[in-house]
């Protein structure tokens, strides 16, 4: 199994150490941002939604203007445009894009965050409503005639697409969502499956749950697992650099009093305290996974981090490699720079300490099969 690496650009520069300034389009930093991502080696680039941001699909094909062969990944929520045109939406971005497109189906951790855009359904609803939707649109990326559907949220008479995606059978679909609600959804549509940056033990548990879900219905998935690297020449400058920026994040936390409006309200995402719980077991978790941030801000986002060397950091993603997560989502606390210094050593070192697990892996294997074959 290879290694795939995931960035993450924006319209402008912004974290919890660079609170975002001026307009909310900075189109000069969203197309550098991407392009660095390009030239850093990240195999893929997330366009985020907000529900008070820019348009994610309008942001993502801007993105796929500037960019030449690094695929993308839109964040989209189902329930806000119906099935039937968000897959003609999906299927023209893959084609004008070269096939480089996935999808990040998001069905909404947040009450709050779901009602700016006058969604009223409860979180176990909306991935009922999810589970729905996804039907509808891989039936669209893949119906040779027109179709009917007749269900709980949607009713569509003679859908079809003339646009297919470039990508068989269908484009990527990445999902997130740890609730008892979402698993079954994960189970029957996903083609990776996303976590936040959880402790070894919590990825193993809840990877095993997914894999047993989607065998239900003769289905594999893959894993990816987002983290925040903290990188420095020395161990003991990167954890400088963690106190650094945890106390940067206290103080424009506390200092104007102005939080984003997405991070106001009671926690109701279970990935999120999923994050929390493993908070609580201390700032520092196994051998790099450090807290902090995410108990600092309620674990709204990604925001744990992997702290260390670049060599140390990428052994500490091959512990997660070894319980079978192929992809990981990588962003830095200084988004641009971070990106570049990711790929100066730390993709390229990951990527050849898991070309030597594969290797060892293999020459096990031959040599296992020569020791049947003499049995024999």
């Amino acid at each position: 199994m290879s290694v795939n690496f995931i960035g993450m650009v924006t319209t402008n520069k912004n974290s919890e150490i660079h609170p975002a300034v001026g307009p909310a389009i900075d189109t000069d930093y969203l197309l550098r941002f991407a392009r660095a991502h390009e030239e850093a080696g990240f195999d893929r680039v997330l366009v985020p939604y907000h529900s008070n941001g820019p348009d994610a699909i309008l942001t993502i094909a801007q993105v796929a203007a500037a960019t030449r062969h690094i695929k993308l990944m839109l964040a989209h929520r189902p329930g806000f445009v119906a099935p039937t045109l968000a897959a003609r939406q999906l299927a023209t971005l893959d084609q004008f894009s070269g096939g480089r497109l996935g999808v990040h189906i998001i069905s909404g951790g947040s009450d709050v965050e779901q009602r700016r855009d006058g969604d009223f359904l409860d979180h176990d609803r909306r991935y009922a409503r999810t589970d729905e939707y996804l039907e509808v649109l891989r039936k669209v990326w893949t119906a040779g005639e027109p179709f009917d559907h007749h269900g709980e949220f949607y009713r569509v008479e003679q859908a079809f697409s003339e646009v297919k995606p470039v990508q068989q059978p269908h484009i990527p679909i990445f999902f997130g969502g740890a609730s008892e609600a979402a698993i079954p959804v994960a189970g029957r549509h996903a083609d990776i499956y996303a976590l936040w940056g959880e402790s070894l033990d919590q990825v193993r548990e809840l990877t095993g749950r997914v894999r047993t879900e989607a065998a239900r219905h003769g289905r594999e998935i893959s894993f990816s697992v987002s983290f925040r690297p903290i990188l420095a020449a020395t161990e003991d400058a990167a954890w400088e650099r963690a106190e650094r920026i945890l106390a940067e994040t206290r103080r424009l936390r506390s200092g104007n009093g102005s939080r984003h409006p997405a991070q106001t309200g009671p926690q109701e995402s279970v990935g999120a305290r999923r994050l929390l719980a493993a908070a609580e077991k201390g700032d520092r978790v196994d051998r790099r996974l450090w807290t902090a941030i995410a108990r600092e801000t309620g674990a709204r986002y990604n925001s744990t981090a992997l702290v260390g060397t670049p060599e140390q950091v990428a052994e500490a993603l091959l512990d997660y490699y070894d319980l079978g997560v192929t992809t990981f989502l990588i962003r830095g606390f200084d988004p641009l720079e971070d990106a570049l210094d990711y790929g100066r050593e730390l993709i390229p070192r990951t990527r050849e300490l898991v070309a030597e697990r594969v290797r060892q892996k293999l020459e096990k294997q031959q040599k296992q099969q020569k020791q049947q074959k003499q049995a024999a």
